[in-house]
């Protein structure tokens, strides 16, 4: 063959071996088609890679021969080569019988087409390995749904660790969860769920899920062990029958495992003509790890969360409910538990009968911010109704309360007073008493839907900063059926957007919603303005003034105060 391609002059032809000896030595395959895509040669080197011989093809259309190759990646390419006239070079995947990868440069002539293949199955493998797990890592670390994301690692794992794998997790209560299943033919998925679920219902003691799960050992059966005799010890029921149905050459069950205990298992299924790779299963360790992990912390995390809202909430009390005023308070954490951290509402009666109200945020989003708030909130609550005093006043004695106890922490905070003198009374309005320290202000609708702007957003210093500062409070006189709210910031920022845009948003959604129940104003500001998984937590109170020539209104609810505070005299 060599001496043809000389004397036909192509001795230049790109990648021309010089003869007979050097092409069965190359270590490269090579095969020759002809321009009809018969098979003319194949070497020695092409022989062992694709176990075919001489005989077997020489002679043969490369189609008949190949038949996948009709309509796939290889085939593809190589008609591109003879018609652009152009070397083509192709890295795929060659299915049964041959089951691995290989790297052809395809080569066109004037008498057809010379194919050089290489079989680099390990080394796709491993490269895909690798990719694998870099999947799998950024699907785990990019959510904050663990459970979610450790259920979608079947479908990133076939075909490059197995032809098909499941996901079963332990719930609380110690039942198995199949969180999700995929194979390597799509149509076959429904055969890996209904094994998976199959497996958890009415698989003996003895069947290699229960065993990975209850010992946190690897568990690995072969061909015979599926489908031998002791098959029953593997499968019963509709998991054998599905487990037959799959027919896998081999089964790995790999516990996922977190700190001091198994979550679940990673189950991958081979098919028989997959050859075994310990490379594979140690792949499959490795997933198995970092979902271990991610469940992991996000049961710790969730702990953190639950702990941080408890501590908060237990310190959030109901509010008082004075004559003719209704209060309504609520409270949103955020949806990180990272983010949980010192926002605080209060309400309270101060002896003289004026009605306070309080909101404020401790600087940071942890327990230790929570744990802060719990302390800043009850030392208010103390100074505040040991006397009358007025709210610069009580925020001045609360800073410097910190500095005496050495509370270092900063928080910001918003005080709103509401009193009468007897002739307010009979002209029916109310006195609001409020200052501010770094917080935004209270926002004021009126029953016509109309918003008060009571001052820019700077207020007097924060707390914790600088006890000496000189603290202000200003007034406002307020009619019947005024409403007033104080918000934590949690209510009006976004990433997107800054606090002036979220702010003209709540005077916009208070102005529409002016006319509801004080209960169904909140529940809606809410609805509107913050996302279901808060960046921040949310805290609110919010009072609204009833007519006092007329008994209690039905919707403030009954009345709610110390024995201390005398009835309104009106």
């Amino acid at each position: 063959m060599a001496r043809w391609w000389r004397t036909e002059g192509d001795s230049g032809d790109e990648g021309q071996p010089a003869d007979t000896q050097t092409l069965e030595s190359m270590p490269i395959g090579l095969i020759e088609l002809d321009t009809e895509w018969v098979v003319r040669y194949l070497n020695a080197a092409a022989e062992e890679m694709i176990g075919y011989t001489r005989a077997d093809l020489v002679g043969r259309s490369y189609w008949e021969a190949f038949p996948p190759t009709v309509d796939n990646e290889f085939g593809r390419a190589y008609r591109e080569a003879v018609a652009s006239g152009e070397p083509q070079t192709v890295d795929a995947y060659y299915p049964e019988p041959l089951n691995q990868w290989f790297e052809v440069r395809a080569v066109p002539t004037k008498h057809g087409l010379w194919l050089y293949f290489s079989e680099v199955t390990a080394r796709r493998q491993a490269a895909e390995r690798l990719a694998v797990l870099a999947r799998v890592s950024d699907e785990l670390v990019g959510t904050l749904d663990a459970p979610a994301a450790v259920a979608r690692i079947p479908r990133l794992l076939v075909p490059a660790l197995a032809s098909w794998a499941t996901i079963t997790l332990i719930e609380p209560n110690g039942s198995l969860r199949d969180a999700g299943g995929s194979h390597v033919e799509p149509a076959k998925t429904v055969l890996v769920q209904r094994f998976a679920a199959a497996s958890q219902e009415s698989s003996p003691t003895t069947a290699p899920l229960l065993r990975a799960v209850t010992t946190g050992d690897l568990v690995t059966l072969s061909a015979g062990e599926l489908t031998g005799p002791s098959v029953g010890t593997v499968a019963t029921g509709a998991a054998r029958t599905a487990l037959r149905a799959l027919a896998p050459g081999r089964l790995t069950v790999v516990p996922i495992r977190a700190r001091n205990r198994v979550l679940g298992a990673l189950t991958l299924g081979y098919d028989r003509h997959r050859p075994a790779d310990p490379a594979d299963v140690a792949t499959g360790t490795e997933v198995a790890e970092r979902a271990g992990l991610a469940l992991d912390n996000a049961r710790l995390y969730e702990q953190q969360r639950q702990l941080a809202q408890e501590l908060q909430r237990s310190m959030l009390t109901a509010p008082p409910e004075p004559d003719h005023a209704e209060i309504v308070v609520r409270y949103l954490p955020a949806a990180e538990a990272a983010r949980v951290g010192g926002d605080w509402y209060d309400a309270f009666v101060q002896p003289g009968g004026a009605t306070t109200l309080v909101i404020g945020d401790v600087v940071g989003h942890d327990t230790a911010a929570a744990a802060s708030m719990g302390q800043l909130r009850s030392m208010l609550r103390g100074i505040a109704v040991t006397g009358n005093a007025g709210p610069a006043t009580v925020l001045a004695q609360l800073d410097a309360a910190m500095r005496q106890l050495q509370l270092n922490t900063y928080a910001t905070a918003a005080l709103a007073r509401f009193e009468q003198t007897p002739a307010d009374r009979e002209r029916g309005i109310t006195r609001m008493r409020w200052a501010n320290a770094g917080h935004p202000p209270p926002l004021i609708i009126h029953p016509d839907g109309t918003i008060a702007e009571l001052a820019s957003w700077r207020g007097d210093l924060m707390l914790g900063v600088d006890p000496t500062t000189e603290r202000t409070e200003s007034v406002i006189s307020l009619d019947r059926n005024t409403t007033v709210l104080l918000y934590t910031d949690g209510l009006i920022e976004r990433r997107d957007a800054d606090l002036d845009r979220g702010m003209a948003r709540l005077r916009t959604a208070a102005a529409q919603l002016a006319d509801r129940p004080l209960d169904e104003l909140c529940d809606e500001l809410i609805e509107q303005l913050v996302d279901t998984r808060p960046e921040d937590d949310v805290a609110l109170v919010a009072i609204r003034l009833h007519r006092q020539d007329r008994p209690r209104p039905d919707e403030a609810g009954p009345r709610d105060v110390p024995d201390t505070v005398a009835p309104d005299p009106a």
